[in-house]
């Protein structure tokens, strides 16, 4: 019962420390300058096949010419994502001027 319950803990402990959300950066220009900081969530569907409402940097980025774009599953999204089965898909977009 031990061993099974210490094997059981072990196997869980591994699979929460290998899991990573996914992150992509995207450095425009001389990349961010100012620090603002601007926020925006995408939306899918059908674990991410499906585009509803995409945001685009460019214009998140206001005419500026030096930016820095992460486009990444935050812990909210990945919790959107559970609670929906994978129906509903967000990712968030960050726009670093």
């Amino acid at each position: 019962m031990k061993k099974g319950f210490l094997q059981l803990t072990l196997v869980l402990g591994l699979t929460v420390a290998m899991s990573s959300c996914y992150t992509y950066t995207h450095t425009v220009g001389r990349g961010a300058q100012t620090g603002v900081e601007v926020k925006k969530m995408n939306h899918y569907l059908i674990y991410g096949l499906a585009p509803v409402g995409v945001s685009n940097p460019k214009d998140m980025a206001g005419g500026a010419e030096d930016y820095e774009v992460t486009i990444t599953h935050t812990f909210v999204d990945g919790l959107i994502n559970a609670v929906t089965f994978g129906l509903y898909t967000p990712t968030t977009t960050i726009v670093r001027k």
